[in-house]
């Protein structure tokens, strides 16, 4: 296929690569970062767009999506597929999905769970939201980028089950490092409780998968100064949205608002800024009970 490709950061850029590497024609635009090998520059994002099967987006936020489609849909073929992969607000996919059926362009809502790791291996989880025609398009592109992707519904359904699992996943971090934390104050030996729960009732993928306890379960952040595989930034954007989203549906989340909170004051208060969302552990070890 032809490919345009508009944001190649961190997670753009090996997707992109990968979509190379398999014999895809792409030609890329972003305002900083450079182009992989083999991805030819566009001046513009429409230039990157004109003449292309499918563009993809990997972009920070809604409105940037927003923005970028206004310029893009125009350049587009009719019969064409905007793919957008970005973590954004349910509202903004619905938004773009609905100018790009108006000018008869396909329009899926893409976010990926897997981290740069994920992308750069192409084993990333695409959760996908939009119509069945345009899902088949790209699924062939979905199975180079990734090991996983599952239509989930219409337009919104991606992002909707991709904020909904970060959801769990920030809730569920903060338990892990509450419980470690208090273990520790209990003076039970951590490997001790990773035995334990990781074979109970209290397993979990924060504790089996992404221990955040340094030297315990398998490698993970915790065990790299708590280097971010997914930066508490991140993950503080992404409660955001759920709860954006929540205030939308009327949805009543007290546990995602409150872990939102948290992770707020870890990230901006605090120093949580550029470290793991698992370094909320060392957050609750040097903290009292209030």
């Amino acid at each position: 296929m032809k490919i345009g490709f508009i944001g190649l950061g961190n997670m753009g850029g090996p997707m992109a690569l990968n979509l190379v590497n398999a014999g895809h024609e792409v030609t890329g635009f972003d305002l900083a970062a450079p182009m992989p090998a083999g991805v030819a520059k566009a001046a513009t994002a429409a230039a990157a767009a004109t003449g292309a099967d499918v563009v993809i987006t990997m972009l920070p936020n809604g409105a940037i999506l927003r923005a970028v489609a206004a310029e893009v849909i125009p350049a587009m073929a009719v019969g064409a597929v905007l793919c957008d992969c970005s973590t954004v607000d349910v509202d903004s996919a619905r938004a773009v999905a609905d100018q790009a059926a108006a000018a008869g362009i396909g329009a899926l809502d893409a976010p990926v769970s897997g981290g740069v790791g994920g992308a750069a291996a192409g084993t990333l989880t695409f959760m996908v939201g939009g119509t069945e025609d345009a899902f088949a398009k790209v699924k062939p592109l979905f199975d180079i980028m990734g090991q996983k992707a599952v239509h989930c519904g219409a337009a919104g359904a991606g992002q909707a089950a991709k904020i909904c699992n970060n959801m769990i996943l920030g809730v569920t971090m903060i338990a892990t490092c509450e419980a470690f934390a208090l273990a520790d104050k209990l003076g039970l030996d951590r490997q001790k409780m990773f035995d334990v729960v990781s074979t109970s009732s209290g397993y979990s993928w924060t504790m089996n998968a992404y221990c955040p306890a340094p030297g315990v379960g398998p490698k993970s952040p915790a065990d790299n100064g708590y280097k971010p595989g997914f930066a508490a930034e991140l993950m503080l954007k992404d409660l955001r949205l759920s709860q954006q989203a929540a205030d939308s549906a009327d949805a009543d989340t007290p546990m995602g608002q409150l872990a939102a909170d948290l992770y707020r004051r870890f990230v901006e208060d605090e120093d949580g800024k550029g470290m793991d969302f698992s370094a909320m552990l060392p957050r609750f070890e040097k903290r009292g009970r209030a």
